[in-house]
């Protein structure tokens, strides 16, 4: 007898995605999937079910199928066919409590794995340089997402305490991006022009959907309570990208402004419906966030296929050059640290001739020895050129 999986959320494109890989999967007998509203996308072998997870109908469909393994990946920031954020909300916590009561009620769960986000830690001045699993964060979320996925989480936890034989692994995921990425970070980079807050250059990660698609399918597969993929994890792919280089990739400009003109842009840009420049998303981007993946990789035994550059390499393929394509921009920047006057100044500030140190490589790399920004634009450009 193969798994019977119940997976929330599937009206979205990542959750259909992974319906159909459960439903080609030999070892699964049965996939269950459910949502408020009929996905548009095709579910293969999959038997949908119309269900709210805010109602206690939810109870019934786990008892009629016999469920064994539920994926929780109703979970998210944004808001479905444009409903509102209290929508979302109660979906999120809501749904959580009332999918978490029906499977407390059920002798036949064996499994939870739930998609969560490195939201929980927040972003904020002091965080520390690289988040653990076990790092507290210096400022608990206090709205939005963010605080939904704590609250989330909370409640996951407490689950588990009452239900030591159900296995319950949390997915804590970065940034999600790809060809059907729907979050409001993917929407704030397809913007023709990308506001930044002035005097911040936040580090950022991201994961591959197709990643996040291959984690979760380890982490359902694995049958016994006991097993390596119990606990939290978080979920990200090598590195990080500073946001200017992400905008120098893209092709896009960025137009700094001060903190309080960018909380009122990402208002405006709100409230017309382009994106949700959310004061979470605003902290993000002011801060960034970084986390650490030892856990992932020693102990869940899982291993990203795309790293944090080559994920947003596949992203800006899939949405297309900006206003300013990536290889014009390589090559006015190579012309500018060509210039004899750029190449000397570079020189000196490198310790070259004139300031007593040794002779230092004029040009490009010249420049790129001194730090300039001129030339590490340029290097970022050629070695994306390479890839």
């Amino acid at each position: 007898m193969g798994r019977i999986v119940l997976v929330t959320g599937v009206a979205r494109q990542l959750g259909s995605r992974f319906v159909r890989r459960l439903a080609r999967d030999p070892g699964v007998e049965r996939v269950v999937a459910v949502d408020a509203v009929r996905p548009e996308q095709d579910l293969g072998g999959a038997e949908f079910v119309a269900a709210d997870i805010r109602q206690p109908a939810i109870g019934r469909v786990l008892a009629e199928h016999a469920v064994d393994t539920v994926v929780h990946m109703d979970v998210s920031g944004t808001a479905l066919g444009g409903g509102s954020r209290g929508t979302v909300k109660e979906t999120n916590v809501i749904g959580t409590m009332q999918l978490l009561g029906a499977c407390q009620k059920s002798p036949t769960v064996k499994r939870l794995v739930v998609k969560s986000s490195t939201n929980v830690y927040g972003s904020a001045p002091r965080d520390p340089a690289v988040f653990g699993e076990t790092t507290p964060p210096k400022s608990l979320p206090g709205g939005g997402f963010a605080k939904d996925a704590v609250e989330v989480e909370g409640y996951v936890r407490g689950f588990a305490r009452r239900r030591p034989d159900v296995a319950v692994c949390i997915l804590r995921f970065a940034n999600i991006l790809g060809p059907t990425g729907d979050t409001s970070l993917a929407e704030y980079f397809s913007l023709p022009v990308l506001p930044t807050v002035f005097g911040y250059d936040p580090r950022l990660q991201f994961v591959h959907e197709d990643d996040v698609l291959d984690v979760l399918a380890l982490a359902a597969y694995e049958a016994e309570p006991k097993a390596p993929s119990s606990g939290t994890f978080n979920i990200a792919g090598d590195g990080v990208l500073l946001l200017s280089q992400c905008a120098r990739r893209l092709g896009r400009p960025t137009v700094p402004v001060l903190l309080p003109a960018v909380t009122w842009a990402g208002t405006a840009l709100r409230t017309v419906g382009l994106t949700d420049f959310s004061p979470e998303q605003l902290r993000l981007l002011t801060h960034g966030r970084v986390v650490s993946t030892g856990r992932m990789r020693e102990t869940l035994g899982f291993t990203p296929r795309y790293s944090t550059a080559e994920t947003f390499t596949e992203f800006v393929r899939d949405r297309g050059a900006g206003l300013l394509p990536p290889e014009r921009v390589a090559a006015a920047v190579d012309r500018v640290a060509a210039l004899p006057f750029v190449a000397r100044a570079a020189s000196a500030a490198a310790g070259g001739p004139g300031t007593g140190g040794g002779p230092e490589p004029a040009g490009a790399s010249g420049a790129a020895a001194s730090g300039t920004a001129a030339a590490s634009g340029a290097d970022e450009r050629r070695s994306d050129q390479r890839r």
